[in-house]
């Protein structure tokens, strides 16, 4: 039997960061943006090819 991995905060951030912004509720969204950058959040929302297209659009105007 295979036994997932757990998640880390930094090595998996890119991950954690396009579910949150998919699924995630305000709470949820207010802890990722206090710890992770803003360069990296932009990074990930401008680059992703997984997240919905509407949260892909909300998420490119509010983070520049």
């Amino acid at each position: 039997m295979l036994i997932p991995k757990p998640l880390t905060q930094k090595k998996h951030a890119r991950y954690i960061i396009e579910r949150v912004f998919d699924f995630g509720n305000d709470k949820e969204v207010r802890w990722l943006v206090h710890h992770y950058p803003k360069m990296l959040i932009r990074k990930t929302v401008k680059g992703s090819r997984v997240l919905h297209g509407k949260t892909k659009a909300l998420w490119s105007l509010v983070f520049r």
